[in-house]
């Protein structure tokens, strides 16, 4: 089959615009669209599916954009990742072939993926205490049993990605699709699932004031989720570029600012919020006692951790959802106003108005039952072939309006 694969000799190729520097590393990284073996079924209840539509998730890019910090940087999760690896995880796919022992799908059946790499998966049995109480995303064995290292499918060097023609995965892995659900919708499955997971599990009080940092992809399903299971709450959005200022307006946000400058944010949040600043000496001015509850950081870098530290109210929650480097920012903040800072992984089985399941199915179930349509999110597609105008698009938000790109395998290749 044809894939993308990370981890190989760079596929030759020119860079559009030689001084954006996204671009040179990219085409410096160790991708290329190459012809691999079929993928076989990693286990007996397994099943190969064909993918349709493959997102590009956020940590997709960082990682083919090779947008990691200076050397020296060790990132924890290195420890569970194998190569060459074909990378996508927000998947929907048709299953083509049924192992001897698979079950709950059929040949011919519309589905989601939820990637999770977890104990059942990989044949571990008794499974762990995380996936015994559904939070797959926790497991305990993502380097145990047959399977190679990974958390998810797309990083590890078996269970190989939805940036193919064909795509492995355990019966479990695979939710099935309503047909009343398009493919276009159902590709938003995983980054929903993931702001489902930080809002379901960290809920504002009702009528409070929230912020959500970052108006990618997972702001604004974050935005839909807080519009949709709370609706009495004040949303207000940081956006970095104009179609993302669009596209959470139309979703429903209060109050969309740009992230810059800082203080001018800071001071509209304020304002919007009701708080009282306060001026240090040099810096940054920081609410208190300020007025908004929650802020959910989709980016979390240290700028934007920075202005949630210092617009949050006294024993206020910092919910963060997005991954960037690491790096210096004055925090102050959390220890005097005794700020809870909450880490947010992806998703597992959630709970909303006391039913429990998979996170991905409540999100069929929005859409089928209560109307959720965020369809236009997805700005961009394109074929394997063209993977390299795909990241340029990425590169460069600002000109291209990109939000979700995704791979569409619907044709084939030419």
């Amino acid at each position: 089959m044809k894939a993308l694969v990370f981890g190989v000799e760079p596929q030759p190729w020119d860079p559009p615009g030689s001084e954006s520097t996204r671009l040179q590393r990219l085409a410096q990284s160790p991708v290329a669209l190459t012809t691999i073996a079929d993928p076989q079924l990693l286990r007996p209840d397994w099943v190969i599916t064909r993918p349709l539509l493959a997102g590009i998730c956020g940590s997709d890019a960082k990682q083919i954009f090779m947008d990691f910090a200076d050397d020296g940087y060790d990132n924890a999760m290195s420890a569970f990742a194998s190569f060459p690896q074909v990378l996508g995880h927000e998947v929907v796919a048709e299953v083509v072939a049924l192992g001897p022992d698979a079950t709950g799908v059929e040949v011919g059946q519309r589905v989601v993926l939820n990637p999770w790499l977890s104990c059942v998966p990989r044949g571990v049995s008794p499974a762990c205490p995380a996936c015994r109480a559904g939070d797959f995303n926790l497991c305990w064995s993502f380097d145990a049993g047959p399977i190679s290292r990974g958390i998810h499918t797309g990083v590890s060097s078996d269970a190989t990605g939805g940036f193919a023609e064909l795509m492995p995965a355990h019966d479990s892995m695979l939710i099935p699709v309503p047909e009343t659900v398009s493919d276009e919708q159902a590709v938003l499955a995983d980054p929903f699932s993931v702001s489902l997971h930080a809002v379901t599990r960290h809920p504002p009080r009702n009528c409070a004031k929230v912020l959500v940092y970052g108006a990618g992809s997972l702001g604004c399903t974050t935005v839909s989720v807080l519009k949709t299971l709370f609706p009495q709450v004040e949303v207000a959005v940081v956006a970095r570029f104009e179609a993302q200022a669009d596209m959470v307006r139309s979703i429903g946000a209060d109050l969309v600012l740009s992230d810059q400058p800082r203080l001018g944010l800071i001071e509209h949040l304020a304002s919007w919020s009701g708080a009282t600043l306060r001026a240090p000496f040099a810096g940054l001015p920081f609410a208190h006692p300020g007025k908004i509850d929650l802020v959910y950081d989709t980016i979390a870098s240290p700028e934007t951790l920075e202005v949630g530290a210092r617009v949050l109210a006294t024993r206020g929650s910092l919910v963060q959802t997005g991954v960037s480097n690491p790096g210096r920012w004055e925090w102050t903040p959390l220890y005097f106003k005794e700020i809870s800072v909450i880490g947010s992984n992806a998703f597992a089985v959630e709970e909303i108005n006391g039913v429990r399941k998979h996170a991905i199915a409540h999100y069929l179930d929005l859409v089928t039952s209560r109307g959720v349509d965020l369809s236009a999110m997805l700005t961009h597609t394109f074929s394997l072939e063209d993977w390299h105008e795909a990241f340029v698009a990425l590169a460069d938000q600002e000109t291209s309006r990109a939000i979700k790109v995704a791979f569409d395998m619907r044709t084939t290749l030419r």
